[in-house]
C-alpha cells in the first residue's frame, strides 16, 4: 500500500514539472513575441567645438569713475542728470561750504594782519640798516630788528599756506568732471549728507567699451592675451571679433573664476550699450592634435541621455536589433548637446527617440 502511495506521489511531481515547463515556455514565447519598438538612431560624432570655450559677459565702459567729494557737507545742487553728456571740467554738483567760507574769511583776515606786520617790520629793518651804516645803531639792535622782520615774513607765508588750503577745500565743494563722458548713475539726491569718499555720481567715458566675462579655473590656462574672441550681442543683433586685453591673475574674490576683458572695436562701439549681455566664443589654440582625450569626446543630444539614480546611460543598438543600455560618463553641455567622455565611441549608433518605452533587450526596428 505504501509502495502505491509513493508511485502516486512521484507521478504528481512529474506532472507538476511538465506543467511548470510548459508555463515557462509560454512565458518565454510571450516575451520573445513582444511588440517591436520603432526607434530613430544616429551615429556619435566628435565634438568639433571641444577646443573652444563659451562664456557669457557684459558690456561695460573701459573707463568709468565714481565721483565723490573730499569734504563732509550737504549736497546743495546736482547740476546734471543720468544720461547727460558732460565735458572735462564741467561742474557736476556742489556741497554746502558755509563753514569753509567762514574759515576762509578768518584766514584772509589773518593774512592781511600778517602782511601789515611784515610791512612795519620791513620799514624798521630798512631804517636800522641805514642807522647801522651811519654808526647810529648797534649791531645787536640791527640783529633784533632783522629777527622781527624774518618772523613777520614767516607769518605771511603761514597765512598764505592756510589760505591755499581753504581754497583747495572750496574746490572740493564744487566737483567737476575729471573727463568727458556720460552720467550713468546718480547715487545721492540734493539735501543728502555727503561724506568724504562717498560716491555721488558715476561717469563713463564714451567711445571706449569692453566686455567683462568670467573664465572657469579649468580653462583659464588656455586663454592668452592678444587672442581673439567671436562675440555676439543679441540685444543689438550684432556679431564681431574682439581681442583679449586683460586677464586677472587671481580668482580669490570671484569664487574661483578669473575675470577676462575683451575689447570692442571702435567700428561697432556705437551700436552697443553698457550693460548689454554678450556671448563669447574663444578658440583654444593650445589644444594638441594628439590629445586622445579630446579626440574621443563625442556629442549626443541631451534628450538621449537616460538617468538612473546617480548613473547616466544611453541606449545603443545591440545584436539582433535589440536595445542595449550602456552607462556613460558625461562632460560639458554644448548648446542642446552634451559631451560623452567615456562609454560611447565615435561612429557608434545610439537611439535618439523611440515610439515606445525602451528597456534593456527590447526588440527594435530602425526607422
Amino acid at each position: 500500500m505504501r509502495y502505491k502511495n509513493n508511485l502516486a506521489l512521484i507521478a504528481v511531481l512529474i506532472l507538476s514539472f511538465f506543467t511548470f515547463s510548459c508555463a515557462s515556455n509560454e512565458t518565454n514565447n510571450t516575451e520573445d513575441n513582444s511588440a517591436i519598438i520603432n526607434v530613430t538612431v544616429a551615429k556619435s560624432a566628435v565634438n568639433t567645438n571641444a577646443a573652444n570655450m563659451e562664456l557669457t559677459g557684459q558690456v561695460e565702459s573701459a573707463h568709468a569713475s565714481n565721483i565723490a567729494t573730499r569734504i563732509m557737507g550737504y549736497v546743495t545742487k546736482i547740476h546734471v542728470k543720468v544720461g547727460d553728456r558732460v565735458n572735462a571740467g564741467q561742474l557736476l554738483f556742489s556741497i554746502n561750504s558755509t563753514d569753509i567760507l567762514a574759515k576762509k574769511g578768518q584766514v584772509d583776515a589773518s593774512l592781511r594782519q600778517a602782511e601789515a606786520a611784515l610791512h612795519v617790520a620791513q620799514k624798521d629793518f630798512d631804517r636800522y640798516t641805514v642807522l647801522f651804516k651811519q654808526a647810529s645803531a648797534s649791531a645787536k639792535e640791527l640783529e633784533q630788528v632783522n629777527l622781527q622782520y624774518q618772523s613777520a615774513k614767516s607769518g605771511v607765508d603761514a597765512a598764505k599756506s592756510m589760505q591755499a588750503e581753504v581754497i583747495a577745500q572750496l574746490t572740493y565743494a564744487n566737483v567737476v568732471a575729471p573727463f568727458s563722458g556720460v552720467i550713468t548713475q546718480k547715487l545721492a539726491d540734493e539735501g543728502s549728507l555727503a561724506n568724504p569718499g562717498m560716491p555721488i555720481l558715476t561717469i563713463e567715458q564714451t567711445g571706449t567699451l569692453q566686455i567683462t566675462a568670467l573664465a572657469p579655473e579649468n580653462s583659464i590656462a588656455n586663454v592668452k592675451l592678444g587672442e581673439t574672441a567671436a562675440i555676439k550681442v543679441a540685444a543689438a543683433d550684432i556679431n564681431f571679433t574682439g581681442k583679449i586685453t586683460q586677464i586677472n591673475p587671481s580668482s580669490q574674490l570671484t569664487g574661483g573664476q578669473y575675470i577676462i576683458k575683451v575689447s570692442i572695436p571702435n567700428t561697432v562701439s556705437n551700436k552697443v550699450l553698457a550693460g548689454m549681455y554678450a556671448n563669447l566664443l574663444i578658440q583654444n589654440s593650445k589644444i594638441n592634435k594628439l590629445d586622445t582625450n579630446i579626440n574621443k569626446n563625442v556629442l549626443v543630444p541631451a534628450s538621449a541621455i537616460i538617468y538612473r539614480d546617480q548613473l547616466t546611460g544611453i541606449y545603443t543598438v545591440g545584436s539582433q536589433n535589440t536595445a542595449l543600455l550602456r552607462w556613460v560618463r558625461l562632460g560639458n553641455n554644448v548648446g542642446n548637446n552634451i559631451e560623452v567622455l567615456s562609454g560611447l565611441a565615435k561612429g557608434e549608433e545610439y537611439i535618439i527617440s523611440a515610439d515606445g518605452k525602451l528597456f534593456n533587450g527590447a526588440k527594435i526596428k530602425i526607422k
